[in-house]
């Protein structure tokens, strides 16, 4: 059995933009304004930025991938992990508490529970990207994060990541008989780490590695 890490990480700064985009406003307006910086100031202190993980070995045969814990068949997970002969599978959440302020404001205030899915969106997005470039730093070439339900990677798969991750053990992350995980501002996924060195050797300027994913 591979280790697996559990991180917590401090928060990231918010990107209000992002959250206003999230949230479907497409411009802004002293409401829309005022309306976000209450439920900011309502969440404050309610997240919990944690992710778990584990560094796996990779084969790869046409579209049949072995995952080492497991094997699937993904034509779009192939190709992202074309140029990569292992990879991280991690699971992060931001905590249950934004999951009752929408449970709460979805029956009293629709609009401040669309805000708060915003949020969460933000939230959750911004810790993947923190623990993406965490990862990127110790190896430079990886891909982009490859989640069940993308593409042609079934959703079945994410019972073989949890029996792996043990994420509710570790960050208090699970998933019902119907594959919705909880806390829902909750990401699992696959970040590849490329094997491709023509494109180290060449820092990705000259790589000639045919449909190399790092070729600039």
């Amino acid at each position: 059995m591979m280790s697996i890490i559990t991180k917590t990480y401090p928060s990231p700064d918010f990107n209000k933009k992002e959250i206003l985009r999230y949230a479907g406003a497409k411009e802004a307006s002293p409401e829309i304004d005022a309306l976000l910086e209450e439920c900011l100031k309502e969440a404050d202190g309610i997240f919990t930025y944690k992710v778990c993980y584990g560094r796996f070995p990779l084969l790869i045969s046409g579209d049949e991938i072995d995952l080492t814990f497991t094997k699937t068949i993904s034509k779009d997970l192939a190709k992202c992990l074309k140029n990569s002969d292992s990879f991280i599978l991690f699971g992060a959440t931001i905590g249950i508490g934004l999951d009752r302020l929408i449970a709460k404001y979805s029956k009293i205030s629709p609009s401040k529970a669309l805000m708060f899915q915003a949020i969460g969106t933000e939230r959750i997005e911004s810790l993947c990207d923190k623990f993406c470039k965490d990862i990127k730093e110790e190896f430079p070439f990886t891909t982009p994060r490859f989640s069940p339900g993308y593409g042609d990677l079934a959703l079945e798969i994410q019972k073989d990541f949890f029996a792996v991750l043990e994420p509710g053990r570790k960050i208090g992350l699970t998933l019902n008989k119907t594959l919705i995980m909880t806390p829902s501002k909750s990401v699992t996924a696959i970040v590849g780490i490329s094997n491709c060195n023509e494109a180290k050797e060449h820092n990705c300027n000259k790589c000639n590695k045919e449909n190399c994913l790092f070729r600039r």
